[in-house]
């Protein structure tokens, strides 16, 4: 035996490259929050009471236990392998979806109550337990299709998959954010050079170079007045902070059973979508070098939408475009469970309002 052998690698929980990792998945999750708290208070008219004491909670426990789970898995399979370089699936709230289930669901579902004479609360009411039980049908949808999508992959070949996924990541992730990077060029250029010379020019910093974006783009903004301080939305949104655990809302998922035939048209569609762009994922992050089993890697993701259904939420859960992107930018494991604590944490302490107003 070679004396001067090597011991055999093994994962770590924490690298340095999941800290850019974090603040890319973390993020994208944060717009999805945002998105979430735009829309139920905008569109909806979803009091605080129910948003962030039931749905962003419940939305919380949903980004732990995916995040987690999924961090688990990639330690779990590292481990077998003897390496240190697999980077967890990301895993987040599904955009689609929320813009699906809020103006397709959600929102006719109050309009007609309210055109019928019901009052403002009890509209408000039926319209969320309508987005509960349309995200319990896409998380169902997810789990069962655990079980027959490993046939589907072999009969898609590997360029049907990834060149679907590659259009939607170019016409639905990178051109939104191309245009907005534009809307405000002295933030959103100054940013995008940075992020350009540090991700792909390797320029070396003592810092992540997404932790300096973040913090030279919020200095940018708040410097040239781009946003100001609010007294009054600080004071109202502080008040909101606070430690607010969800419950069990079977009961509420039980009086909408009503709700499923008629919205089927919308669930079980954004549930294959789901199935399926998770299915192109696991793909994507195979061809990057990291292969997970088709089954688990679904049933996690099917399990913590449940679980946000159950809880009060009405928004499903998907595996992330962009595994091959985390995995070149160094990050590994840390990522996703970071990710898992700090927005499921967020959530369930009412922090976004107060991040919304510090974050443009």
């Amino acid at each position: 035996m070679n004396a001067t052998a090597l011991p055999p690698r093994g994962p770590r929980w924490f690298v340095a490259g999941d800290l850019d990792g974090l603040l890319g998945l973390g993020l994208d999750n944060l717009i999805q929050i945002l998105l979430i708290l735009g829309l139920c208070r905008g569109v909806l008219g979803y009091p605080d009471s129910l948003l962030l004491g039931t749905v962003l909670p419940a939305t919380g426990i949903s980004l732990m236990v995916g995040n987690l789970a999924y961090a688990w898995q990639a330690h779990r399979l590292a481990s077998a392998e003897g390496r240190d370089d697999r980077t967890a699936l990301p895993y987040g709230i599904n955009t689609v979806s929320l813009f699906a289930y809020v103006f397709l669901v959600m929102l006719p579902v109050k309009l007609g109550a309210l055109g019928a004479g019901i009052g403002e609360a009890a509209a408000v009411r039926l319209s969320w337990q309508a987005g509960m039980v349309a995200c319990l049908g896409s998380g169902l949808i997810e789990a069962s299709g655990a079980f027959g999508a490993q046939l589907l992959r072999r009969w898609l070949p590997r360029a049907a998959l990834l060149s679907t996924l590659a259009g939607i990541a170019l016409g639905y992730i990178a051109l939104g954010f191309l245009l907005r990077t534009y809307a405000q060029p002295v933030v959103g250029l100054t940013v995008l050079a940075l992020i350009l010379a540090t991700y792909y020019g390797r320029l070396r910093l003592p810092i992540p170079g997404g932790l300096l974006a973040v913090l030279v783009g919020m200095a940018l903004a708040w410097g040239s007045g781009l946003i100001r301080f609010d007294a009054a939305a600080w004071t109202s949104q502080s008040a909101q902070v606070g430690l607010r655990l969800p419950h069990l809302e079977l009961a509420a998922l039980w009086d909408a059973r009503g709700q499923l035939l008629p919205w089927l048209g919308v669930i079980v569609p954004m549930g294959l979508f789901n199935l399926l762009g998770s299915l192109q994922n696991i793909e994507s992050a195979e061809a990057a070098g990291d292969r997970y089993p088709v089954r688990s890697s679904l049933l996690i993701n099917g399990i913590g939408t449940i679980a946000a259904a159950a809880l009060g939420g009405c928004f499903p859960t998907t595996l992330y475009i962009g595994h091959p992107g985390w995995k070149a930018m160094g990050a590994r494991i840390g990522y996703s469970w970071l990710n898992g604590l700090l927005m499921g944490g967020g959530c369930l302490l009412g922090l976004f309002g107060v991040v919304a107003l510090l974050v443009p």
